[in-house]
């Protein structure tokens, strides 16, 4: 007798593996996508009609309908706002305001913000709540008493005063940030530093500083960014000789093409390392907004 010899199937044809389908983008991320280049042109679309403005000649930048073709650029606007204008004396005067209350800033909110993150307690909450309590008030409130003290001081229209006031303004907001960088650090490294005799100023400058470079530029460039464009503060306390751009921008609105023009110029002289500074420093800051707030 023959062994039947015919073998089973091994596989079901259900088995057989079909090959990978591709994924589809998700429709709600075109949309956000589309959604954010939209709103990026948006935005962006001021600084560009300011920048077309400025390069046109004057009897073109404001002819109605505008004219977007059909003219020679050129610069004629910027070398009128070095040439007749203080623009350049404004321009150092923005620089080093912003400048001074940075690095001051950094000097009071460094040590104050470690001692809050490492001594809590209900002192410290109070001392942080009467922070977030200024930072929050109408900035005329805060203002108009630091012109009444300027005055009597005899410092009003000067780079120090402003710088001060500056300083005092955004302090809060210094400390805040820095003591949530602090409190990302372990206590426990602070106690292995003093077991091997560091004192508290050693620990702070040998070991917290240099951990905490992110965190410093990050404060550092907020606060800078923060300055340079302050308007409020400035045509305050300011007159002539420490006038800043934003207040020399809004006194050449309202008066003739040409002047119109120039504060256009400025605008773009205003703007443009404010550009460069959020490139350069873009990584820092994206982790100032993210690790700087996580902690309370």
């Amino acid at each position: 007798m023959i062994p039947n010899t015919a073998t089973a199937p091994t596989a079901k044809a259900s088995s057989v593996v079909s090959p990978p389908r591709k994924r589809r983008r998700p429709t709600g991320k075109r949309t956000s996508a589309v959604l954010l280049i939209l709103l990026a042109l948006v935005m962006l679309a001021p600084f560009v009609w300011t920048g077309l403005s400025v390069t046109k000649p004057t009897n073109v930048a404001f002819a109605n309908p505008p004219v977007v073709s059909g003219y020679t650029p050129t610069l004629e606007a910027f070398r009128n706002l070095w040439e007749t204008t203080y623009f350049a004396r404004y321009l150092g005067n923005t620089a080093i305001v912003a400048l001074i209350s940075t690095v001051v800033a950094l000097l009071i909110g460094i040590p104050a913000a470690y001692a809050l993150s490492r001594f809590p307690g209900w002192v410290s909450a109070v001392l942080l709540l009467l922070a977030l309590i200024f930072r929050s008030l109408p900035r005329f409130s805060v203002v108009l008493p630091m012109y009444e003290i300027s005055r009597s001081l005899g410092i009003y229209d000067t780079n120090f005063a402003l710088a001060a006031a500056l300083v005092a303004i955004n302090q809060p907001f210094t400390i805040w940030l820095l003591r949530n960088f602090f409190a990302d650090i372990p206590k426990e490294l602070d106690e292995a530093a003093m077991i091997d005799g560091c004192t508290r100023v050693s620990l702070l400058w040998r070991i917290m500083i240099p951990l905490m470079r992110p965190g410093i530029l990050t404060a550092g460039v907020f606060v800078f960014l923060f300055a340079f464009q302050e308007y409020l503060t400035a045509l305050v306390l300011t007159d002539t000789t420490s006038k800043t751009v934003p207040v020399f921008i809004t006194t050449q609105l309202g008066q003739t093409l040409p002047m119109l023009q120039q504060a256009g110029a400025a605008a773009m002289l205003l703007t443009l390392p404010v550009i460069g500074i959020a490139f350069v420093a873009q990584k820092y800051l994206v982790a100032g907004l993210s690790d700087g707030s996580v902690k309370g």
